[in-house]
């Protein structure tokens, strides 16, 4: 974790700043936002992909415990999906403490959503494959316990609003999720989801799709989603959303190939 060493050799602090410094400072016990800081929308000084990655986790763990406190309790799946993720990031011992303690601090009373969430789409320069992966990540969260609260979905528009996005496409990724991201079900399912995952209508031609495709996995390849920004220990979820791009294009394929042969 590239970030995490510079931040304990406490450089980070002064190119963060803001509320997710002041957030990421005091759980670490160090105060990340004095000296030089930047401002608004202005240069990064020092590293910006660590900084966006210091951003990403922090935002990540905080705004779980948040979504995980919207229905008033927090249930053992939710905890789980938050440490499955710390799982599959491979944290170490101090960084996994770390992720516990930005997940509590979500869970308190006064957290800045608001305020976490501006900074955090300002640090991602609006980056929007970047911005979508961290609501997918959200959504997933949420449906730990296999249904979303409407304190929860309350929530997940407001965190989707916050970063650009809309209530349909919360409720888009909640249908893909829950449906038919693991092809459960029967296939009227799998090609609809499929469908939603592309982005495309069932009445775009086979080019359009394909060329919507091709900008998918090209947008979504793993090593350019770390250059923009996503920690490299959350390579496994960029991965993931490769594979899931590739599956929904042959599912769409493989649909339309047995439409013509009707």
């Amino acid at each position: 974790m590239a970030w995490w060493g510079t931040l304990i050799g406490s450089t980070l602090g002064f190119m963060l700043g803001g509320p997710l410094g002041l957030l990421l400072g005091s759980v670490v016990g160090r105060q990340f936002d004095t000296g030089r800081q930047r401002t608004g929308d202005g240069p990064f000084l020092g590293d910006g992909r660590e900084v966006t990655q210091a951003a990403f986790f922090t935002a990540t763990f905080s705004v779980m415990g948040y979504l995980a406190k919207a229905d008033g309790h927090v249930s053992t799946a939710e905890i789980r999906v938050a440490e499955r993720l710390m799982d599959d990031m491979r944290l170490d011992a101090r960084q996994r403490e770390t992720a516990i303690e930005l997940f509590n601090r979500g869970k308190s009373g006064d957290f800045p959503l608001e305020a976490i969430l501006d900074q955090f789409r300002r640090e991602c320069q609006r980056r929007t494959t970047l911005l979508r992966m961290f609501l997918e990540i959200q959504v997933q969260a949420a449906l730990a316990d296999g249904r979303i609260d409407p304190a929860e979905n309350t929530v997940l528009i407001k965190v989707a609003q916050a970063l650009g996005f809309d209530s349909g496409d919360v409720q888009r990724l909640i249908d893909f999720i829950s449906g038919g991201a693991n092809d459960a079900g029967r296939e009227t399912q799998s090609i609809d989801s499929a469908y939603q995952l592309l982005g495309v209508e069932p009445t775009a031609s086979d080019g359009e799709i394909k060329k919507v495709y091709r900008r998918l996995m090209n947008q979504h390849h793993p090593d350019k989603m770390v250059a923009r920004g996503l920690p490299e220990e959350m390579i496994k979820l960029a991965t993931e959303k490769t594979q899931g791009i590739q599956k929904a294009w042959e599912v769409v394929r493989e649909h339309r190939a047995k439409q013509v042969t009707r």
